[in-house]
């Protein structure tokens, strides 16, 4: 029943739009009718500013380490749970119920999910994802290397079975996670071959 209730919790934590909800207060609009047109931190980054669109992605990767930590507390002995309450967080991200089931790409709240399950690997491909922004100002590009850096680092770990080897099921998440945000980023990827994907500039516009 713990398990149950865990994962259900989960799925209602990730579904939270907290950057929809932000924009909304704060400019009176759908932050899916501006921008990029998704109801993710970086378009609410783009919409309001860095200052509150800085506070969106911590309240995004707040909420998929929260339901990581919520399975610690209410089934500390089962070995699967974190992970699938990770799960369930991104899902519910993904498919928002209170946005119509069209939510963010997912990768603030996994970012929280593995921050929870795995924080030295994934403060490693965190830094990744810096050097590929960093480099190409583009959100989309670093996620995108994110999702494919982690579940090789993770696979790695847990086949030589080092110190920081991770459960099996958290491999397991690492790449259906990792595939789920590949596929949410297709039309970056295809904007991106073309030279058409948004970028960010020093000096934002807001």
């Amino acid at each position: 029943m713990d398990a149950y209730l865990s994962l259900t919790f989960a799925f209602i934590i990730g579904s939270l739009p907290f950057s929809w909800l932000l924009v909304w207060f704060l400019k009176g609009v759908d932050l899916r009718s501006v921008g990029s047109g998704n109801p993710g931190a970086t378009n609410a980054f783009r919409v309001v500013g860095p200052r509150w669109g800085t506070f969106a992605l911590i309240l995004d990767i707040a909420k998929g380490l929260a339901a990581v930590l919520l399975a610690a507390t209410l089934a500390p002995d089962i070995g699967w749970l974190p992970a699938g309450c990770g799960f369930a967080a991104i899902l519910g991200n993904v498919f928002c119920p209170f946005l119509k089931f069209k939510g963010g790409k997912a990768v603030a709240t996994a970012s929280g999910v593995f921050l929870g399950l795995v924080p030295i690997p994934f403060l490693m491909t965190a830094a990744i994802f810096a050097l590929v922004f960093w480099v190409t100002r583009q959100v989309s590009l670093g996620s995108v290397a994110g999702a494919l850096v982690l579940p090789l680092i993770l696979t790695l770990l847990y086949f030589f079975e080092t110190q920081l080897a991770p459960h099996g099921s958290v491999v397991l998440l690492v790449w259906i996670a990792a595939a789920l945000v590949i596929f949410r980023h297709r039309a970056n990827i295809k904007r991106a071959l073309q030279g058409e994907e948004l970028a960010f500039k020093k000096k934002q516009e807001t």
